[in-house]
Parts: structure tokens; sequence; C-alpha cells
């Protein structure tokens, strides 16, 4: 009779691929993460513990807000997806904890949140740009925000004018907030691992707020940064933008009572300083490049609502009929730009005082971008 073999002995058992160790894992792992809302959990305790000592004591996954109940009195979690809701509510469940955890189930973009004034998140990167933009605009502002990005999207928050990645979201988001960079962090702390290597950043928003229109402010940046390495003057030749300025200055005359043949009679000395004088390369427009006005170097340069055509510039293209509105305007920019001295100047170059300048020139004259 033939000896019964034996029971064969697991060697694998703390293998960290052991499929039998896969039916053990953490309950956060029960349910398939879903990459298309940004699902990358933070699986590095010591990088959750280093992100909450950041914040002095809002935010995504369950192993990050539990770190931040250890030290915060309250916290508010806002979560998309309802799996993810419910795995944090079983991890405090029957804890002290519980009762100081607020969820709030849905997007955090179009949520309208109570009143807080710390923020940590680990960010899905398809919302950035949103959330930063949201958190600086909210009133009352946080103390301070700390908040996980891909490593790219950070630098270029905190980038400084001449820097390779300077663009509109660093001069936008540095008028109303200071911006530091914390620490680096690598793409294998995260389950399942993104397809980049991330950062986190500091944002504390300004206060006093800046006494400027936030509309104001980034319809200018948002025609100087349509190509970032183009002079001043260039972004303001554009067809699209002399368009936008034309219909914004009507609507400034019409709620100013201003009618606009006495703006143009008034105006009749300034017509001579607007020629081109020869020689002078701040009042000549730019040779034509060859090339689309559009910034390809990288996120948050281009103005999707200024295209412009990818066409050689013919006298359609270059300039539009020359009407009393058209006459007027033409002749206003061309003074901004020259008593500004800002018009040979390149936006990547140029810093929040220069910026701040030209606005209130523009202004001054009844030029509006918001």
């Amino acid at each position: 009779m033939g000896k019964a073999k034996p029971a064969r002995k697991s060697s694998s058992k703390g293998k960290p691929y052991d499929p039998s160790a896969a039916r053990v894992k953490p309950a956060n792992n029960i349910f398939k993460l879903n990459k298309d809302i940004g699902q990358h959990i933070l699986k590095n305790p010591g990088i959750a513990q280093a992100i909450v000592e950041k914040a002095s004591l809002k935010q995504r996954s369950g192993n990050l807000t539990v770190r931040i109940l250890e030290k915060a009195k309250r916290v508010i979690a806002v979560e998309m997806d309802p799996r993810m809701a419910a795995e944090l509510t079983k991890r405090v469940q029957g804890q002290p904890s519980e009762r100081r955890l607020e969820i709030i189930l849905g997007d955090v973009i179009k949520t309208e949140l109570p009143y807080f004034d710390v923020c940590i998140s680990n960010t899905p990167y398809q919302i950035s740009s949103p959330l930063v933009f949201k958190l600086l605009a909210t009133n009352p502002s946080p103390r301070t925000c700390i908040l996980m990005f891909q490593r790219e999207f950070a630098m270029r928050l905190v980038a400084q004018p001449g820097d390779s990645l300077y663009c509109r979201l660093s001069a936008n988001a540095q008028m109303w907030a200071r911006i530091t960079h914390i620490m680096k962090v690598g793409k294998n702390n995260f389950n399942p691992p993104p397809a980049v290597e991330s950062s986190v950043v500091r944002l504390e928003p300004k206060t006093p707020r800046p006494q400027i229109s936030y509309d104001e402010w980034d319809g200018l940046l948002r025609v100087v940064f349509v190509r970032r390495n183009r002079t001043i003057q260039a972004s303001f030749n554009s067809k699209a933008v002399l368009e936008m300025i034309e219909r914004n200055y009507k609507t400034w005359c019409a709620q100013t009572n201003t009618p606009i043949q006495e703006v143009e009679e008034g105006r009749k000395e300034d017509e001579d300083m607007a020629v081109a004088e020869p020689g002078n390369p701040a009042q000549a427009d730019e040779p034509w490049e060859g090339i689309m006005d559009v910034d390809t170097d990288g996120e948050g340069d281009v103005d999707e609502g200024l295209t412009v055509e990818a066409v050689a510039p013919t006298d359609s293209t270059r300039r539009r009929p020359r009407g009393l509105v058209g006459r007027i305007i033409d002749g206003k920019v061309r003074k901004v730009l020259h008593d500004t001295q800002l018009a040979s100047r390149r936006a990547a170059k140029c810093d929040e005082t220069d910026f701040l300048k030209l606005l209130w020139a523009f202004n001054k004259e009844g030029i509006h971008f918001g």
C-alpha cells in the first residue's frame, strides 16, 4: 500500500508576491482602483506622516486621513468614490476619532466646501489646476494647504521669471499665494504606481488678499502667455486679442456712459505717437515666424479662448478694418506699451510687478480683460 505524500510545506509565507498573501491585503485593496479618477493610494506611512507634520496640524485616501485624524480636532474628507468612502468609514468605526470625521461624497471641484483652515490632499492629477484655484478663491482663505501634485506641475507652481517652466500658472498662483516646494515623492510610494513622479508643495494664501480683480488679472495673463516667448507687443498684435479688447471697451463705455466720439476727439494727438517709428523695434510689428501662435512649452500657457490662425498673416488677418473703435483701441494699446516700456519684453521674463504695471496702465485707458 503506497504511502500518502507528505503535505508540502509552503516556503512562500511572507513573500510579497505570494498569492495567498494577496487575500489578506489591507481592506482598501478589496476593489479595483479607478485610475480614471486618479486613485493612486499613498502606501508609504512615512510620507503620510511627513505630510501631516508639514501641515502643522480634506484630503483623499484612507491612509492619509487616518494620520490626519491623529492630530486634527476635526477632519472633513471629500471623496468621489462611494467604495473608498465606505472603506474609510470602516477604518474609524467604533474608534474615538469616528466622531471627528465627516465624509462628503462628491466631486471636490463642484462641491461647496464648509469652512476649514488647513487642506491636505493627495490630489488626482487631472484636477490639479482647478483645485489650486478653487482653494485660492475660497473665502475666508485657508491658513495653509499641503498638496501633492505631479512633479512637473508642482515645479511650474514655484517657477520664477526666466525659468524654463515659468508660465501663466506660475504668475497666476503666485499672485494670490506664497508657494514653496517641500519634498519629492517617488512613484513607487503609491499603489498602483502612477506613470510620473510627484512632489509636495505648501500653498499659503496671501492675507490680506491682493485688491485686484481675479478676472482682470487672469485675462491679461491669458493674452501675454498665449505664447510666452513672444514679445508683449506681438501678443497684442493678434486679431483675436484686439477684437476681444474692442468688445470689452464698448462694454466699458456703455457702463460708464462715455461717448466713444468724445474719446476719439480727445485722442487725436495720440494718433501721431501711435505711428511706428523707423528703427524702433518696440513699435514695429514683428516678422512672421511661420508657426502657430501657441505655447508648446507646457501646461497652462495656451489660452483656449484666443485662437489664432496658423497661416501667414495678411492684411485681412493681422489688421482689422480700422473703424472708429478700432482706431481708438490701436492707439490706446500702443500708448500703454510705450509708456510702460514693456513692448519688447517677453512674458517668460516678466515678474508680478511688470504685469501689475501693465494691467494698471490698461485699466487707466478704459481697457479691461475681465
